[in-house]
């Protein structure tokens, strides 16, 4: 699936917050792009602040807009309130969790990990990005893989008690799954209603 490759730094500067993770470039230049990007910005109108908290979310999740929209008819199929049961279930991204678990510092190297056949669930082999972890699955890394430096930088010092709805195991480096998180626990600054009353419209 195509995905974004543009400048990262150029989409946090629009949204205003490090929707990539830390950004040396947003804090030294706290405003949009372009050449009117200093001026005083204009108050976005009720549909605009709808689609660009869709537009948020798609760019920390690294997800297009069919696989989105995909998700999004998904999880208004599912009990619960729809909005918290998106975000429950790009959470239970394969990459997000590799990505949640420490095993990769950005998801998009987590994603990289995955599609290059790193990374196992339930000692199983698995490829797919999108694929959804269910509560008890053990995501970990292929032996053969426990020793790339992107992975053993990314896991030095990393604190696994961060995430409650993840187990994780160090001698295995292996972390499994518990439960799917509760809204308060997902930290991403995402306002999942207007995602709602946009594609409700």
């Amino acid at each position: 699936m195509a995905r974004y490759i543009g400048p990262k730094s150029k989409i946090a500067r629009r949204f205003g917050e490090p929707i990539f993770g830390e950004d040396k470039v947003l804090s030294r230049r706290n405003f949009p792009p372009g050449q009117h990007g200093n001026n005083r910005r204009r108050k976005l109108s009720e549909y605009g602040s709808m689609l660009a908290e869709k537009q948020k979310a798609k760019y920390i999740y690294g997800v297009l807009e069919r696989q989105f929209r995909n998700m999004f008819d998904a999880a208004a199929r599912q009990s619960g309130i729809t909005g918290e049961v998106l975000l429950q279930n790009l959470e239970s991204r394969l990459d997000n969790i590799v990505f949640r678990l420490g095993i990769a510092p950005t998801r998009a190297a987590a994603r990289q990990l995955v599609s290059h056949k790193h990374i196992i669930v339930d000692g199983a082999v698995v490829n797919i990005p999108s694929y959804s972890v269910k509560p008890g699955q053990i995501v970990g890394v292929r032996e053969k893989a426990k020793s790339l430096v992107v992975i053993e930088n990314a896991l030095a010092g990393f604190n696994h008690s961060k995430y409650p709805w993840l187990e994780w195991d160090e001698n295995s480096k292996s972390g499994k799954l518990l439960h799917k998180p509760e809204r308060a626990d997902i930290p991403e600054n995402i306002k999942e209603q207007l995602i709602v009353e946009l594609y409700s419209k």
